[in-house]
């Protein structure tokens, strides 16, 4: 059944149902419903937990080397736990992994995921808490790493998304994120179907404004590191998007993006403190090229 969407609640309440049934699958023979944001390349063999594998993905923002040793990584949408429970055995026992989703379905299977990952890992540290992206349970200046996993497109404020995880990102932090974008308009009997939009398409934004969202929200560096159109055979082979695959030929794309936060006073304090300092900060920067200093 196909259905017009109108404010953010009504947004919500739509992506929240739609990942419920998801969550409730996973107890069925049935398994998960396919979604364009499917990307069977992105698999983990030897996941820790592999039931936490919903097929829900775009991309691998884990793929890139952004995650250190005792980084404290967030997770937007964190669903079942599949990233989070990854991000968890790469930061190790000094780190934290932390996933937020507004679904207690998802929560309750990622829970449950996580004594998994326990008894298989040993590892303690990770964590699950409610609430939506747009508004993160997290306190300020808090986090070294965002991730996020075709979940930002969902979202009705994207703009407020990018501000939240400016807010809690500590200076010096970076954003990596997989997600749907779009290459050019949707046509218009496409705009506001909700069932398009929880197949992650009707609410993705336009490939520049998306990348301006970030920038807006205050990120001193934006880079797309991954970008991949999709063709209309792989949009149709979602049940929902099936019958109108050609219409969406090349329009949909999957990139991933990573955005650093300025190190802003900290970086003058290092510059005043001498040239041992500057040379850290260039080798913790990856020699990045330092801007000036404001008074």
């Amino acid at each position: 059944m196909r259905c017009q969407l109108g404010k953010a609640k009504d947004v919500h309440n739509l992506v929240q149902k739609a990942y419920a049934d998801v969550a409730r699958s996973q107890s069925s023979c049935c398994g998960p419903k396919a979604s364009c944001c499917n990307d069977a390349a992105y698999t983990v063999p030897d996941h820790p937990v592999p039931e936490s594998e919903l097929g829900l993905s775009c991309g691998n923002p884990l793929a890139f080397g952004h995650i250190r040793k005792g980084d404290v990584v967030l997770d937007l949408g964190s669903g079942a736990g599949k990233d989070v429970f990854l991000a968890a055995q790469k930061v190790g026992d000094a780190g934290r992994a932390i996933g937020v989703d507004m679904t207690s379905e998802m929560l309750a299977l990622a829970r449950k995921n996580a004594v998994r990952f326990f008894e298989t890992t040993g590892l303690a540290n990770v964590e699950f808490r409610e609430g939506k992206i747009e508004s993160l349970p997290v306190e300020d200046a808090t986090v070294d790493v965002v991730i996020s996993n075709c979940v930002i497109n969902l979202s009705p404020d994207k703009p407020q998304v990018f501000r939240e995880v400016f807010r809690v990102l500590k200076p010096g932090g970076r954003m990596i994120v997989s997600d749907i974008v779009l290459n050019r308009p949707l046509p218009e009997s496409a705009k506001g179907d909700a069932d398009l939009y929880a197949s992650c398409i009707a609410g993705a934004l336009l490939r520049d404004e998306y990348l301006d969202a970030i920038r807006r929200a205050g990120f001193d560096r934006v880079e797309l590191l991954s970008d991949h159109t999709y063709t209309a055979k792989q949009v149709g082979g979602d049940p929902i998007t099936a019958e109108v695959g050609a219409t969406f030929e090349g329009v949909a794309a999957s990139i991933a993006v990573l955005a650093q936060k300025d190190l802003g006073r900290n970086r003058c304090l290092l510059c005043e403190a001498g040239s041992g300092a500057i040379k850290g900060l260039f080798r913790w920067m990856g020699g990045r090229k330092a801007r000036r200093c404001l008074p």
